[in-house]
């Protein structure tokens, strides 16, 4: 197995904010508590010392929602752990997908492990605890309800409304059939397809995406935590009264987003109120001021959007980091003068891990279609142009545009009227446009020649960026976990490190 590391600029994938955050802009700065790194996350851990957290709770709340599920020994030990003042979290956290949806759900765990790891050793005299917060509230149901197969989209039909987490899982046993028929026969086939039979035969979405990762993670104790519970809901009281009866938040997050916006592309609408209201199937956005007393005495209906939720998050957990996608780094910013106003402390907010899994022979077809790793994030049409003057440099007319171009240039100082400037000007953009062209007649030429090897870069390429999208983004874990087993999670667990800001390029050993 072989682990290449490619600069995220190189990859052309990921955007400004997130490009500048990672190379640690100096104006990004009061956006955040601190840029991520070993030492900043043990400063965080004496700022993180100083909330009162209560910790009888959550850990009340965990068992409560692990008591009717066979976990780990690992994270049972794990949530106990929780009770200890020395005891932290490292947390990521992603809607509920189906099946786990696409491989950046995993990759997020793998990376907040890895960490865990690290900071076991670095600070041995505390406790890490890796956290996946299920966005079980969240009733977007489009976003969540399909996997990518072989190129096949496995979807799931349902007319439940709500959130997410909630519903019932009727109709998915069709849906593991159809991933046996996409996956065949095989030891590794069978083990997934009882995972999944065992996962979804729980009574809802969120106990079995629960059951899902304690059982691909049992070795690492990540503790999976669905705050939609009454009993953590609770401690929200101040903050739904501070946002649905006074709108607090909006000014703060607003002043913040335009700040951010005159440089980077901000997704998040900011409201006043940014709260939803869960009712027996619904989700339901509060548009007009709740009163105090109902806000006291239905505060588990109220459920917060994307832009409390950190809030939430770091009022009952002692989190020392959060790690997550480029959208959630934006989202994370625009917080920290909420963050403050509230006295919660700021996490450090660190980019999820990216990667591209290549087997051995996908390798090795690469390697004879002399496709180099940094070359991989070029579009296909530009590959197949490379693949072509390579292999024919006869080809390129580049050494007689330059030619041509000093022939004119030549031409140009010999006369000083401006008239006959412009006239040669245009007689050199002609001759140079008939060059490109008949450079490119002869390239066409060429690839026809060249066909079997230009289908082959085609059709390699189409696997690995599926409808021209990074892999991790389209691809579920199933296909890998099938070739590979355990000792994916592992692969990924041992390699994706979140403070090591490169794209990783995973070549696996068969």
């Amino acid at each position: 197995m072989e682990a290449i590391k490619i600069p995220y600029k190189e990859t052309e994938n990921f955007s400004k904010i997130v490009l500048d955050y990672i190379s640690e802009k100096k104006e990004l700065k009061k956006f955040i508590n601190d840029f991520p790194d070993i030492d900043s996350l043990g400063k965080q851990i004496k700022l993180k010392s100083s909330q009162k957290l209560d910790r009888v709770s959550l850990v009340s709340a965990l068992e409560k929602q692990y008591e009717n599920i066979d976990v780990s020994k690992q994270t049972l030990q794990n949530i106990q752990l929780l009770n200890n003042k020395q005891t932290f979290t490292i947390t990521t956290g992603h809607q509920l997908c189906l099946f786990t949806g696409p491989l950046y759900f995993i990759y997020k765990i793998a990376s907040a492990i890895n960490l865990v790891q690290s900071l076991n050793k670095k600070y041995p005299k505390n406790n890490f605890v890796p956290v996946f917060w299920l966005a079980s509230e969240d009733h977007d149901f489009e976003e969540v309800n399909s996997i990518n197969l072989y190129r096949e989209k496995i979807l799931w039909e349902t007319k439940q409304s709500g959130p997410v987490g909630r519903m019932k899982p009727h109709g998915i046993k069709l849906l593991i059939d159809e991933i046996r028929h996409v996956l065949g026969e095989g030891e590794l086939v069978d083990r997934v397809i009882n995972l999944f039979k065992n996962a979804y035969n729980k009574k809802n979405l969120s106990l079995a995406t629960r059951f899902l990762v304690d059982e691909l993670f049992s070795d690492f104790g990540v503790v999976v935590l669905d705050a939609d519970i009454p009993i953590l809901k609770k401690q929200l009281i101040p903050i739904i009264k501070k946002d649905v009866i006074e709108n607090k938040f909006y000014n703060l997050i607003k002043d913040t987003a335009d700040q951010l916006s005159q440089d980077y592309h901000i997704q998040a609408k900011v409201r006043k109120i940014n709260f939803f209201r869960i009712k027996e199937n619904s989700r339901e956005r509060i548009d007009v001021a709740s009163s105090e007393e109902d806000i006291f005495n239905n505060y588990a209906e109220y459920s917060p959007n994307v832009l409390i939720r950190p809030l939430y998050q770091e009022l009952i957990l002692p989190n020392l980091a959060y790690i997550g996608g480029g959208a959630e780094i934006a989202y994370w910013m625009l917080l920290r003068t909420s963050f403050v106003d509230s006295k919660i402390p700021m996490p450090l907010i660190i980019l999820r891990n990216s990667a591209l899994i290549l087997s051995k022979p996908q390798a090795h077809k690469l390697n004879k279609l002399e496709i180099k790793d940094q070359q991989l994030f070029k579009n296909i049409d530009r590959l197949k142009k490379d693949y072509v003057m390579r292999n024919n440099l006869t080809i390129s007319f580049e050494k007689e545009l330059v030619n041509l171009n000093k022939i004119y240039d030549a031409i140009f100082l010999k006369t000083k009227d401006i008239s006959m400037h412009s006239s040669i000007e245009s007689m050199k953009t002609k001759n140079i446009q008939m060059f490109e062209k008949s450079e490119n007649k002869l390239i066409k030429f060429t690839k026809d020649r060249d066909l079997i090897e230009i289908n082959q870069i085609e059709k390699i390429m189409k696997i690995l960026f599926p409808i021209s999208s990074l892999q991790e983004r389209h691809d579920n874990f199933t296909s890998y976990y099938c070739r590979y087993g355990e000792n994916f999670i592992k692969i990924l667990v041992q390699n994706l490190n979140p403070l090591d800001t490169n794209f990783v390029i995973l070549k696996l050993e068969k």
